[in-house]
């Protein structure tokens, strides 16, 4: 069984943050233009280099916590005074995975202003240096009008920054960002098309080597990520990864493919990330414009994980999991032919877990109406026929692992929003 995988954190901050991104083209370019000018403000200070890299890292990721398209768009405002309730959710999201914990402290507090120094504490926590160049960096990067040329616009920019200092922003920091912006390359950059490869160039985040346990502890990360947004969707993908697991198991997988098949449940739905929750919420019949939109999902699932090449075997699983045997799936359009087993066993486990999971607008199928819908699927050479037969021949065990699985995903999503207040 495979021990280790490669994983080069900044491929995957690097195309998670387009994902996140990608909700609106208001949006576009926001997560890096955070992560570079954050990065540069803390070069200026002469942080250590690990620091910068933890403060990268948690630009990319700043408003993972915001998670339908109005509260992106609130969070585009200067004036936002209702950012600590995402930043709140940003943290609980991603402190359950180690590499991760430090820039998880940052997100937690980078809408906390200064206010004279009261800013050094946010009920009684301190709030990290990073948190603070965060809050400063997010802040320009809000000024910048995308329809105006960017030299044009430094004066007013400083200017308004200046106005803030020592009321919303540590003086200090504002210091440091006076001596950037006097140089031209630092503002090119934040606008250049080549942002991406520009980060890439200039953070230092070494690659990093998972064990199992890591890689399913960096999964569930992303699969909380991908559920928690909505309670209508909180369970799915550990439904999903129990049933294709236990699936896997059945057709004579080994141990190491059925264990790449749990984490390619957790991962299948990645995409979502780039679906504004009002659609995935959505209780009546989407409209041809929204499902065009819920259909490149597994798209963005692919290519953000097309970069890690230790997940590539997980990620034909995850992303072609509505793929059809006779080639009228999406998107790549692929035929048996081309679908390796896991992918065929994750199809089935997607279709079977949402039959049988309460909806909001619906209870779970009966075990007969389930069997019913995949066997003429199976006749109809949408999925495969052969793993259909694997849910009737033992439906009532392969029923109970993912109840199992979603229970204990509902109870940790319970405890989330405890925790969230």
């Amino acid at each position: 069984m495979k021990k280790q995988y490669r994983l080069r954190i900044f491929d995957f901050l690097n195309c998670l943050s387009d994902i996140l991104d990608w909700i609106s083209p208001v949006l576009n370019d926001h997560h890096k233009q955070v992560a570079l000018m954050a990065m540069r403000l803390a070069e200026a200070l002469e942080l250590p280099v690990l620091e910068q890299n933890e403060i990268v890292c948690a630009g990319i990721l700043h408003d993972i916590g915001a998670i339908s398209l109005a509260e992106r768009m609130e969070t585009m405002r200067f004036e936002n005074t209702t950012g600590q309730s995402h930043a709140e959710l940003g943290y609980y999201l991603i402190n359950i995975f180690e590499p991760m914990k430090k820039a998880a402290d940052m997100i937690r507090f980078h809408h906390v202003p200064w206010e004279s120094g009261k800013g050094r504490f946010y009920k009684g926590w301190q709030v990290p240096l990073g948190s603070r160049i965060l809050f400063l960096a997010d802040h320009i990067a809000l000024l910048i009008k995308k329809n105006r040329e960017i030299l044009g616009q430094i004066e007013d920019i400083k200017a308004r920054i200046i106005h803030e200092s020592d009321v919303l922003f540590e003086p200090a920091l504002v210091d440091a960002f006076l001596n950037l912006a006097d140089r031209e390359y630092f503002w090119l950059d934040l606008v250049s098309p080549l942002i991406g490869k520009q980060l890439e160039q200039s953070v230092k985040l070494e690659a990093i080597f998972l064990n199992n346990q890591d890689l399913l502890a960096f999964s569930s990360l992303i699969r909380r990520m991908i559920d928690f947004r909505s309670p209508f969707t909180a369970t799915h993908s550990s439904g999903v990864s129990a049933t294709a697991q236990y699936l896997g198991k059945l057709a004579g997988l080994n141990e190491s493919e059925c264990f790449e098949l749990k984490v390619a449940g957790y991962l299948h739905d990645l995409g979502k990330l780039a679906i504004p929750t009002e659609i995935l919420e959505k209780p009546d019949k989407l409209t041809n414009e929204e499902f065009n939109l819920m259909r490149a999902h597994t798209f963005y699932t692919y290519r953000v994980l097309q970069p890690i090449e230790d997940l590539a075997q997980i990620n034909m699983y995850g992303s072609y999991h509505h793929e059809r045997l006779d080639g009228t799936g999406y998107p790549f359009r692929l035929s048996r032919k081309d679908l390796p087993l896991g992918s065929r066993l994750l199809a089935v486990a997607d279709v079977f877990t949402a039959l049988t999971e309460d909806r909001p607008y619906r209870k779970g199928m009966s075990n007969e109406q389930t069997i019913l819908i995949l066997d003429k699927m199976g006749e109809n050479n949408k999925l495969d026929p052969e793993i259909v037969n694997l849910i009737k021949i033992d439906h009532d065990s392969i029923n109970q692992a993912r109840i199992e699985a979603q229970n204990s995903s509902r109870d940790e999503y319970r405890k989330f929003l405890a925790e969230i207040g």
